[in-house]
């Protein structure tokens, strides 16, 4: 009988201490709960104080007065790239990117070059060449390269076709051109880049301080002139990349045409199509420039039409042959002044 009394107590205990420690516990996690809710009630605090400090911060960017992004730079001592605002002669304002740290700074976002379908020719979406299908009656296409007309948005610049008014309005001295795979965010272009580079001669000087004029002298138009009525042929500095890697991003057939180092302007090919830009290289034999220049007029031979007019010729993941690189048909070519 005592044994069962014992017995009867010793559980007793048990219980007791099981369902003290039990509550122990549950208070120890309410604690740490309470502990842990607080902890990111503070991170989250933070993150939206330092997220609204970078918005104010990117916000008083709009008090600034300038039409280019060297203006922003020499006079308000601004050093980060990204986006900001500019203003035209007539007063109206628009946002671009800036790039304020490669070689000095002060370069402006003025248009970008987008492959929306290397297999559409001369279809929706093709502004730097012809939207209206492969017509000889239309040897200018769309025009984009000698009007003022605008487009696209300078966050999606890597994303779809883009050209704001510093296209035509700003007056610059040089170059600058950042290749960037299709689709990455603003803030990693510079570190995305496939191949970047710029001109420091100041060139612009010569053909009216932009492309706007430069392609008013030279036009972007079928049957302009035979191909040795190409533009001028500019030297580049390279940013990253060089002579030997810019030679592969194109195809082993296009390296015997050209030389690298150079952006020439208005190359002409075999069958009398102007293409607007061969970026990183100069056509110096052969007139097969469908394969490694971007952009045009409005007709081409039949398998060219595009903004990039004929980098699948040996189509995307076979025998590369004439085609330009994955890596360089799937890249956007964004174009800067300064």
């Amino acid at each position: 009988m005592l044994f069962h009394v014992l017995l009867s107590l010793v559980v007793l205990v048990s219980v007791e201490d099981a369902s003290l420690a039990a509550s122990t516990l549950q208070i120890e996690d309410e604690e740490l709960t309470h502990t842990e809710a607080i902890r990111d009630d503070e991170m989250s605090q933070n993150l939206t104080r330092t997220n609204f400090e970078q918005l104010e911060k990117l916000s008083n960017r709009s008090r600034y007065v300038a039409r280019s992004c060297k203006e922003i730079q020499d006079r308000y001592h601004e050093h980060e790239d990204g986006l900001y605002f500019l203003t035209t002669a007539n007063g109206m304002v628009y946002q671009t990117f800036c790039d304020m740290t490669t070689a000095g700074g002060g370069w402006t976002l003025v248009a970008s070059v987008h492959e929306n379908s290397i297999y559409g020719r001369c279809t929706v979406g093709d502004r730097w060449s012809s939207q209206q299908g492969n017509n000889a009656n239309l040897p200018d296409g769309d025009g984009n390269w000698s009007n003022r007309n605008t487009f696209g948005a300078a966050e999606g610049a890597t994303s779809d076709d883009f050209k704001n008014p510093g296209y035509y309005e700003i007056r610059a001295e040089d170059m600058s051109v950042w290749h960037v795979p299709n689709n990455f965010p603003l803030e990693h272009w510079n570190l995305a880049a496939i191949l970047r580079y710029h001109t420091e001669n100041h060139f612009l000087r010569l053909y009216g301080g932009n492309l706007f004029q430069m392609f008013s002298q030279y036009p972007v138009r079928y049957n302009v002139g035979s191909p040795s009525n190409r533009g001028p042929a500019i030297p580049i500095v390279y940013d990253h990349g060089d002579k030997e890697s810019t030679k592969r991003l194109y195809g082993p057939n296009s390296r015997g045409e050209f030389e690298p180092g150079f952006i020439t302007f208005r190359a002409i090919n075999i069958e009398h199509a102007a293409m607007a830009i061969c970026s990183g290289v100069k056509p110096v034999r052969g007139y097969n420039t469908e394969h490694y220049c971007i952009g045009g007029g409005g007709y081409f031979h039949t398998d060219q039409c595009g903004d990039f007019p004929s980098f699948d010729w040996d189509r995307l993941g076979r025998e590369q042959g004439w085609s330009a690189s994955k890596e360089m048909t799937e890249a956007a070519v964004l174009l800067f002044y300064r």
